[in-house]
């Protein structure tokens, strides 16, 4: 049994050691102790947390684990991996929000969202926060207590006033709702996702 408990400190332990020497030799060397620190634990707890999530939506969830490799094709950052742990769980067969789960040296975070809204699912939120619905729908995102992602734009929109009441929402090109949490056991997790279902369920008209 996957101990989730001690999770975010091994994840940090290696994720400072691998900021401190980020080189390809060096990964390799220490192949063994990402596998048994990151990548299982993740693997597990992305099993764990999908039979939950399928559970409370009454729909199938696949999950995916990001690459520790970096892309370095057209970056100036030529540092091979990344300093982070990111996964996430999405309905099946779907492109749209997602539940997520992110340890960084810096953060421990849950959430519910998308960063960036495909063009139609774009235009549906805005005319959904633009008109007399919006209003709704931004008490209820409102109403889980989650942070939400900074707005994407400096100024609304056309062909809304740049004094509309839901202006901060006009001005995203994505939501993400978050959460600071303390550990990776999945219940921690899952009382996140279960405070921003009221959102996933008035939002799920977008797509």
């Amino acid at each position: 049994m996957q101990d989730f408990e001690t999770m975010v400190p091994e994840v940090r332990a290696f994720l400072g050691a691998l900021a401190a020497n980020n080189s390809r030799d060096w990964f390799l060397a220490h192949k063994a102790d990402y596998e048994a620190a990151l990548k299982a634990p993740a693997e597990a707890l992305l099993a764990v947390v999908a039979e939950e999530l399928a559970a409370m939506t009454e729909a199938p969830v696949e999950t995916k684990l990001f690459r520790i490799n970096r892309d370095i094709r057209f970056s100036k950052d030529k540092t091979p991996y990344h300093t982070h742990l990111h996964m996430l769980w999405r309905p099946r067969d779907s492109e749209g929000p997602a539940w997520m789960f992110g340890i960084a040296r810096d953060y421990v975070k849950a959430g519910w969202g998308q960063m960036a809204f495909p063009n139609a699912a774009l235009d549906a939120w805005r005319d959904l926060m633009g008109g007399a619905a919006g209003a709704a729908a931004a008490a209820t995102i409102a109403a889980t207590g989650l942070s939400p992602s900074a707005p994407d734009l400096k100024r609304v929109p056309a062909p809304w006033p740049q004094d509309h009441p839901r202006a901060d929402h006009l001005r995203r090109k994505g939501l993400m709702l978050w959460a600071d949490v303390a550990d990776a056991r999945p219940g921690t997790l899952m009382e996140v996702f279960a405070r921003a279902e009221p959102a996933r369920r008035a939002l799920a008209g977008l797509a």
